[in-house]
């Protein structure tokens, strides 16, 4: 079966579907269709982040927050400097980085590529497959790479905790597993954010919709990480780290890298956390594709009977 199909209950209410009156058809397909109002009002909300910084930035308010920032700015760039210095010292002695760090391999003997040099957090000396021998080309995946792992790791609790909340029975959603969500906004049904009947600001528009107001909203963070770090320096904001770890107030409120020792290993941390976070979602993918639950189910259906609930069970009842 491949990965890319539907759960078999899908498929069960598809051939269920296409037996229905075209009158059922025309009302399901009228689902997606939401007022004007309705549609203008999503809109302007997801764009009112973008174009409100614009607007700061380029209204007086924004000149003196510039103005405060360029006057400290020295001080910012010194205390900066320092810190790098002592992250570059703390990687020098830490086992996790340089030419002792640990490898994909662990003992086994094995001829790692030299470009793999241990400069970056998470480098086992994994490039089987040769795509990071341009120095460029390594920073710009490990870039996308932390990136993804990030996302992984926020989709993933994205997608446990509502399932996990409706199990224990501490909050009950219209549509606690994950890939369900998507599947009736393809229906067209209307979901109401936490369970809280009526809060459905983007829950009652169709899927098209949603990914126009996904679109406005990622405007600006992406706009900001293509820009780099210097992007919010128009709001008077100096970030004093770099396009992967920014630091500063914003993106480091508990001050953690003050700690250049534990800065380095939490780097370490978060790259193989997330990792695990994008393996994780192959192992969501595949469960939401053969058994049509959700990974929590999926788990406690495999606690209560291991030898009838796993992969290779799955696999042969199909």
């Amino acid at each position: 079966m491949s990965l890319v199909c539907p759960p078999p209950s899908l498929l069960r209410r598809h051939c269920a579907a296409q037996s229905l009156p075209s009158h059922h058809v025309a009302n399901s397909f009228s689902r997606f269709k939401a007022s004007w109002q309705e549609v203008a009002g999503v809109l302007v909300l997801s764009a009112i982040p973008f174009t409100a910084v614009k607007a700061i930035a380029n209204s007086p308010l924004g000149e003196e927050l510039q103005r405060r920032m360029a006057e400290k700015k020295k001080l910012y760039e010194d205390n900066s400097a320092k810190l790098k210095a002592l992250s570059d010292k703390a990687r020098t002695e830490s086992m996790w980085y340089g030419d002792d760090r640990p490898r994909w391999l662990g003992p086994i003997s094995y001829d790692y590529p030299a470009y793999l040099n241990g400069e970056l957090p998470g480098d086992y000396g994994f490039d089987i497959a040769g795509l990071s021998q341009d120095p460029v080309a390594l920073h710009k995946y490990f870039n996308f790479e932390i990136l993804h792992a990030r996302w992984a790791m926020l989709a993933a609790l994205g997608a446990l905790i509502p399932e996990i909340l409706d199990l224990v029975g501490a909050f009950h959603f219209v549509e606690p597993v994950w890939w369900r969500v998507g599947y009736s906004k393809l229906k067209g049904d209307t979901l109401d954010y936490l369970g809280i009947p009526g809060l459905h600001v983007a829950g009652s528009q169709g899927v098209i919709i949603i990914a126009i107001c996904q679109a406005l909203l990622m405007v600006g963070p992406e706009y900001a990480r293509y820009c780099g770090i210097e992007a919010l320096e128009p709001l008077g904001i100096y970030l004093p780290g770099d396009i992967n770890y920014p630091g500063g107030a914003l993106f480091d409120p508990l001050n953690l890298s003050n700690d250049p020792d534990s800065i380095e290993e939490l780097k370490v941390k978060e790259i193989k956390n997330g990792r695990l976070a994008m393996l994780a979602w192959l192992g969501f993918y595949t469960q939401a594709a053969l058994t049509g639950k959700g990974p929590i189910q999926n788990l406690l259906d495999h606690i209560a009977d291991p030898f009838h609930n796993n992969l290779l069970s799955t696999i042969k009842s199909l």
